[in-house]
Order: C-alpha cells, then structure tokens, then sequence
C-alpha cells in the first residue's frame, strides 16, 4: 500500500510519536520501581512469585499487543490505531490502582501491555511514513530516544512519590489519556483511507503474518526475529540486573544505581548518533558494528575496574551501543519492508523480542542464583550480541523481487 505524500510536513507528528515513546519508557521501569515496596509491605499478596508473576504477564501482553494488534494499522491506518492503543493502555494503567490483589493487579497489567504493546510498532512505523526519503534511520532512533527518556523520567518520579505506589500508575495512566486527543486530531494520516463505498480489498491485498512466510520474506523474517529477540533480551537483562551484576562484583549498591543511569544516558546519545551514521552510511553497516561493539564492551564489564571514572565511563559507552542496536533493527525492518506490510513486520520483530525481554531477566536471574552472575551474566550478554551479529549477516541490503513480482508484494524502497 502507498504512502501519502505529505505536502507540509507538521512537527506534530514528531513530538506525538516521540510521547508515545516515553510511555513505553514509562512501562519498561515502572513496576521495578514499585515491586520493592509491595514486596516488603505484602500488599495485594504480593511476594517474590507474586512479582516474578506480575513482570511476567506484564510483557506478555506486550509481545501480544506487538503481534496481533500493531499490524492492524497496515489495515485501518496509523492514527486510529495509535490513538485507541494508548487509550486502552491509559485505562487498564489507572484500574492497576484499583486491584483486590495480585491477581488482578497482573491482568490488568496484561490489559494495558495489549495496547502498549502495539504503540511501539505503529508509532515507528507511522514515522517511516511521514519521514523524508533516505532519514529512516535517524527518524526510527530519534522517535526512540522517548523509550529512554520515559524510563528516566519515570525512576526520578519513583524517588519523588514512593512508597505511595499508586500514584506511579494514576500519572502514567493520566499522561496516556491526556495524549489521545492530540493523536486523534493533529496525527495526518499516512495511508491512504479506503472510500467507504469502494469493494473490500482482495484476499492478497489483505495484510497479515502469512506476508512473511512468502517468498522473499522468511529467511529475512527469521533472522530479524533472532536480532530483535537477542536486542531485546540485552535492554531488559541489563535494565533489571546491572546492579545486582555490579554488586556480585564487589561494587557498593549506590554505585550499581548510578551505573544504571548511566547506562541508560548512553543510550539516548547512541540512538541520536546510530540514526545519523545509519542514514549516512547503511543502516545494515552501523547495525552490525553496533551488536559487534555491544559483545566487546560487554565482555569489558567483566573486568573489575578500580577507576570510578574508567568504570562509569565503560559502562556509558555499553550503553551507547547496545540499547541502539535493538533500534537500528527496528529502523532496517522499515527499510527492507514495503509500507502495506511495515506495521506488520515491525509488530514481529517487536513481538518476537519481547520474548527475549521475558528471557534475558530470566536468565540472568538464574546466574544469580547461581552465583555466577558475575562475571557470567556479562559474557552471556556479549555471546547474545555475537548470535544477533551472525543473524544480521545473512539479510541482505534490499530485498529483491522475484522476476515478474508486483511490487505491491515486495520491496518498496524507502
């Protein structure tokens, strides 16, 4: 399906998709802000299970969001998707507040991770519509920095407001609703609406999963799948554990929880400058550089470093190339994917990366009940980074069409 040309380009847009970014910042740290406090005051039943339970159930409903829900803007268009997607997520986020107990408490996360879920895809693949031909990088990495910015702004609110749990999911829940009607109005649309007297799209016209397992699709598929599960894998393993990793290697948990600020600053100033390289000079060239200098520097941290600076430093840079790395496969998949199929091949990635979200603390969790996770965790971080650049490798730079395929079925360069 075509793109439609946009004659003035409005920094609504911009500005909207960048927001809906930092509510998905919002969720990736919330309930590691709040779960300490619930935990130790057993509030609602909560207690170790009850936490892994709710962290659990809260990605799945993200990855089924990612899967199911974002392709349905390659159907019915951007805005309406992302609009209704962040008013789901708003609601489900505000009854959070009104859980009996843990149970409940874990479904409606599950509600809210539907809607959220899918705002990751729509949102970046609504930007690769409305952005300029040839910026699709650093239009995916700069819609992204929000990701980043979201979790920071949502960690200093938890130092600001806990032990009053609640009040972390009513602002999230409030900030969600007070977006929608600025999706609603000012969002353009970028795909051409569908006449409502026109004839229903043919079958093949239709967008679906089964797009992906069609010729030139399924090797390309399969190996973004294992890209964005790795990516994915790394950005929440090192979110949830880098300061039980530090303290497994002797450093105070204070300096753990620096680190992990650091971390994630490095990670807004890699995603400004992977766009900017990515546009310049291949998406697939800095994508691959990036995982591979993710595997280096986190092999680095496994050295214990006595320099404060050398070792804030160090972490800084791991930042900078692993959490832009995850989003350099977000902005190839817009690139190598057509426009009727982009939300689709985006909810996939996503979707299938959530899955290594669920893993990476996971394992890690079990280094640490091993008491391995040092230096272990961070050799298993790095061979992730290795598995991610072996996959990227065998994608080619531009999907080819077969002899006589239509080009509404295969690639559409960007």
């Amino acid at each position: 399906m075509p793109t439609t040309p946009v004659q003035h380009r409005s920094k609504w847009p911009v500005w909207l998709c960048w927001l809906a970014m930092v509510l998905d910042g919002f969720d990736l740290v919330v309930l590691g802000t709040v779960i300490p406090t619930l935990i130790k005051t057993q509030e609602l039943g909560f207690d170790a299970v009850g936490a892994t339970y709710a962290a659990t159930i809260s990605l799945v409903g993200v990855g089924i969001g990612a899967l199911f829900i974002a392709p349905l803007s390659d159907r019915f268009g951007r805005r309406r998707l992302l609009a209704g997607c962040v008013l789901w997520f708003s609601v489900f986020t505000i009854a959070v507040v009104f859980a009996p107990n843990v149970a409940v408490f874990g479904i409606f996360r599950l509600l809210a991770g539907l809607g959220l879920g899918a705002c990751l895809p729509a949102a970046l693949a609504y930007m690769n519509d409305y952005a300029p031909a040839g910026t699709a990088g650093k239009s995916t990495t700069r819609t992204m920095t929000g990701y980043h910015v979201g979790a920071v702004a949502t960690a200093f609110l938890a130092i600001l407001v806990i032990p009053d749990w609640r009040m972390m999911f009513v602002v999230g829940g409030l900030a969600g609703l007070a977006l929608v009607p600025f999706l609603w109005f000012k969002l353009p649309e970028t795909l051409p609406a569908v006449p409502a007297d026109a004839a229903e799209p043919a079958a093949d016209e239709r967008t679906s999963f089964r797009d992906l397992v069609k010729k030139p699709y399924p090797l390309v598929a399969l190996a973004i799948a294992v890209a964005s599960f790795m990516g994915l894998l790394l950005v929440y393993g090192l979110n949830t554990w880098l300061p039980q990793l530090m303290a497994g290697a002797g450093y105070t948990v204070s300096t753990g929880l620096v680190l992990l600020l650091v971390l994630n600053v490095g990670a807004v100033v890699g995603l400004v400058v992977a766009g900017i390289l990515a546009d310049q000079h291949g998406t697939k060239k800095i994508v691959l550089l990036w995982f591979g200098l993710s595997a280096v520097f986190l092999a680095i941290l496994s050295v214990r470093m006595q320099n404060e600076l050398l070792l804030n430093a160090a972490v800084f840079v791991t930042g900078v190339f692993v959490f832009s790395s995850q989003v350099l496969v977000y902005a190839w998949v817009s690139q190598l994917f057509p426009a009727r199929l982009r939300a689709t091949a985006l909810g996939f990635a996503a979707g299938v990366g959530r899955i290594g979200a669920i893993m990476g603390p996971a394992v890690t969790g079990a280094l640490v009940a091993g008491g391995i996770a040092y230096p272990w965790g961070f050799y298993t971080f790095a061979a992730a980074a290795v598995i991610a650049v072996v996959a990227l490798v065998t994608v080619p730079h531009a999907i080819r069409l077969a002899p006589g395929q239509s080009p509404a079925v295969g690639h559409s360069p960007n």
